[in-house]
């Protein structure tokens, strides 16, 4: 046997492939990220057994679709929190979307489509704001999107005088309330789901990608990343766009739920954040998956509908949410350091054969940007 082959032999398989598909399964339902998921499922058991009308496939396709919106936004703020950031001008984004929708669109159904592009315009051009702000200027991003988000409400109150104007065409409204008719045992399914399966998925190649990875590692140690050589100013802007075009998205859903109105989208920000950290995201950034968050939405509404037809009065609604906040980022800081941390005894796995070697301080990888 030759030298080389005797290296490859002696090579040790990392301990992650030893496991079957069910053990990797249990592992990550130890993790918040998993957690969240087997949470949502028992909060769905517990409503189905206080109000067993909520079992019917036309009221559970229901529920996700008026729930998208909110998941929408939570995996657009997942970007800025796993980054590091916080973004608190979500529900100032969708009212300002929303007004714009009923003003610039209108009855007119051709202006759907220019409508549409000038509110992702508009929704980059915030997130570019809040991003280059951020990262350029050194200013907090809680404090710059506190900034944006009065901003922006002032500059919604002074067009509409804090009532509702302009009334977008039924067809665009149609994109938030509409959907698939008689579908087989579903009987419709909603536009805004679909948006949300799309964007799902888009959300989870992205995570996989470079920048998602080394979004992740921004945000566990941005020193690091920096002597890598990612541009992390660039990289953490682009997390501010995504969350402002999230928040874009979700305003032209609400506007065929909710109308135009300039409270449309209030308390979606904190909403969302709550959504992010139920699902196990660790505020600081660094840790937690952004399908997660999409989960952590339907978990909230989910427990909201539970107390609701437990008959919990809804004015409960914040501070149960305040409640929440505070117990899953304690519990999420410490169950995932647990998961990290190598059980005691346990020696370390030696690299692979094939692994490249460290690469030094102020040097650039491939894919990193």
């Amino acid at each position: 046997m030759s030298e080389r082959s005797e290296r490859s032999t002696a090579v040790r398989v990392l301990p992650a492939h030893d496991s079957d598909a069910g053990q990797r399964i249990l592992t990550a339902l130890r993790t918040p990220g998993g957690a969240v998921f087997v949470l949502a499922g028992l909060l769905l058991i517990a409503i189905i057994v206080s109000n067993p009308n909520f079992a019917d496939p036309g009221s559970l396709i229901r529920f996700a679709g008026r729930t998208a919106p909110i998941a929408i936004a939570a995996m657009g703020q997942y970007y800025v929190i796993v980054s590091g950031e916080f973004d608190l001008s979500m529900a100032a984004v969708i009212a300002t979307q929303v007004v714009v929708a009923g003003n610039v669109i209108g009855q007119d159904e051709a202006l759907i489509v220019p409508g549409l592009v000038l509110m992702l315009v508009i929704g980059a051009l915030i997130g570019i704001v809040n991003g280059l702000a951020t990262t350029l200027l050194k200013v907090p991003s809680f404090i710059v999107t506190l900034g944006t988000m009065l901003a922006l409400t002032g500059l919604v109150r002074y067009i509409t005088g804090g009532a509702a104007t302009g009334n977008p065409s039924d067809a665009f409204r149609n994109i938030g309330r509409g959907g698939i008719q008689d579908v087989p045992i579903l009987g419709i399914i909603p536009y805004s789901l679909l948006i949300f399966l799309v964007l799902a998925t888009l959300a989870a190649w992205l995570m996989r990608r470079p920048f998602g990875r080394t979004l992740v590692a921004v945000g566990d140690n941005p020193d690091a990343a920096r002597y890598a050589g990612t541009s992390v100013w660039w990289l953490k802007t682009r997390a501010f766009v995504i969350s402002s075009l999230s928040a874009t998205v979700a305003g032209i859903l609400l506007v065929g739920y909710a109308g135009v109105h300039p409270s449309v989208g209030s308390g979606y920000e904190f909403a969302a954040i709550t959504a992010v950290v139920v699902g196990g995201v660790v505020l600081g950034g660094g840790r937690g998956w952004v399908l997660s968050a999409a989960a952590g939405a339907y978990a909230l509404e989910l427990l909201f509908l539970l107390l609701t037809s437990l008959g919990v009065q809804s004015t409960w609604r914040n501070t149960v949410q305040g409640v929440i906040i505070i117990v899953a980022v304690a519990l999420a800081g410490r169950t995932w350091r647990a998961v990290r941390r190598p059980t005691r005894g346990e020696p370390e796995p030696a690299p692979s054969a094939s692994s490249p070697p460290p690469a030094p301080p102020g040097s650039r990888r491939t894919g990193d940007s």
